[in-house]
């Protein structure tokens, strides 16, 4: 039963990234490599406000949301007038300088959450809190379930809300033809930045959920691997509805899932599932552009 729960839990906080991640790529038409660094942000945020301030599970996933929103500027702002693959530049060289940042800001010897050892380098945070709400704590692999299903399922609503409103009906006017909505009298920069201020604040709450069951981060929860598997699950999945991110989330999650079912030994699983993952996006980008349930196709 305990499988059962981490499997769960697991999808749950992928259900939220892939989410995010599509309001970005499938409703603004953006693609970005630097969703895991933001991942990241809302880890490391958990843990040391958890750890050094000794704060609950909300105001510490609050943190995580506002660092990430306002470090989502640092990619938004200077692509003001960029798209396509200017963007993904950008948001690349913001990825690989958060891990660098994760990975190198540390001081052996020092305090880990002082500013000569803020993160810890390789090695990480461990001894992460369990989350704690109203007095009910949730230190076993079922409440953490229950807690990370209600989180996925309330943002999924969120979301839902978001792309149905005028304004998520804008960012599809925005990614199909930018030169329309500019017509309307539309300030098109200023609802990308909000799209994507939005997508980063999002993933920082699955990467608080994220460290609230592990119990421990480190630095490749942030790397430029897991930001490509964060952007082949809305690809494969297909991107614009709420069916793909879903469909891909699950599918991505499960492949290493079946292969730890057929006992293949760990070394040769890991090699296995990248090449997997590999053919996967190479088929679904021939076969189905948009994505096995798709309805936008990315240019």
């Amino acid at each position: 039963m305990s499988y059962f729960w981490h499997l769960l839990v697991y999808l749950n906080i992928y259900i939220i990234v892939a989410i995010s991640l599509n309001l970005v790529v499938g409703y603004c038409g953006l693609l970005t490599l630097a969703h895991a660094g933001f991942f990241a942000i809302g880890s490391y945020a958990y843990a040391l406000a958890g750890l050094k301030l000794g704060w609950g599970f909300i105001p510490s996933i609050l943190v995580g949301v506002s660092l990430a929103t306002v470090f989502s500027l640092s990619v938004s702002l200077p692509s003001w007038r960029f798209k396509d693959d200017f963007f993904v530049l950008i948001s690349l060289a913001v990825q690989v300088f958060l891990f660098s940042l994760l990975l190198n800001w540390c001081s052996p010897g020092d305090e880990i959450g002082t500013w000569a050892n803020l993160t810890n380098g390789p090695f990480g945070i461990s001894s992460i809190p369990k989350p704690v709400i109203l007095g009910l704590s949730f230190d076993t692999p079922g409440r953490i379930a229950l807690l990370s299903s209600t989180v996925a399922g309330g943002f999924a609503l969120l979301i839902w809300w978001i792309v149905s409103s005028p304004w998520g009906r804008l960012l599809k006017t925005v990614r199909d033809d930018e030169l329309a909505a500019r017509g309307l009298g539309k300030n098109v920069y200023w609802i990308k930045v909000q799209a994507f201020a939005i997508s980063c604040g999002a993933v920082a709450i699955a990467g608080g959920l994220y460290a609230s069951y592990m119990n421990y981060v480190e630095p490749g929860i942030g790397s430029m691997d897991e930001s490509v598997l964060m952007l082949c699950m809305v690809l494969v999945g297909g991107v614009g509805n709420f069916r793909g991110p879903l469909l891909g989330a699950i599918t991505l999650l499960l492949i290493p899932e079946v292969l730890r079912l057929l006992e293949i030994p760990f070394a040769v699983a890991g090699h296995i599932r990248l090449l997997l993952y590999g053919l996967l996006l190479v088929v679904i980008m021939h076969v189905r552009p948009q994505g096995i349930a798709g309805e936008y196709r990315m240019e």
